[in-house]
């Protein structure tokens, strides 16, 4: 695996388990749809939550958070209204973002931004 996957893999696997700790359920994983993915799909209370995760090894040419742009967010849409119409849902929806900067191994600094967009 590439190391720019193995860290993605490691970030998802850090967002995961933050989310947990915060009481949320984690519903899905890298759910796809076509060649759209959601990278976690959570339950934080009766709201479903689309979380995007953007992990860097640092901050030095650009924060994580400004690869999330128009097109992503509305990748990210349409993917989601996927799962909402697959799934049969009408709970409150809502998309937050979490980064991830650090290197595997290392503690990394974590941000969550609820309903990012």
């Amino acid at each position: 695996m590439a190391a720019h996957n193995e860290l993605g893999a490691w970030g998802e696997e850090i967002a995961a388990d933050y989310l947990q700790r915060q009481g949320y359920q984690i519903l899905e994983r890298d759910w796809k749809s076509g060649h759209r993915d959601l990278d976690l799909i959570a339950m934080d209370n009766d709201t479903l939550v689309f979380v995007e995760v953007k992990t860097r090894r640092d901050r030095i040419f650009t924060d994580p958070e400004m690869a999330v742009d128009y097109q992503k967010i509305r990748n990210l849409q349409q993917a989601a209204n996927h799962y909402v119409k697959y799934k049969h849902t009408d709970n409150d929806i809502r998309f937050d973002l979490i980064t991830v900067v650090g290197m595997i191994g290392e503690t990394p600094d974590i941000e969550h931004i609820k309903d990012a967009f």
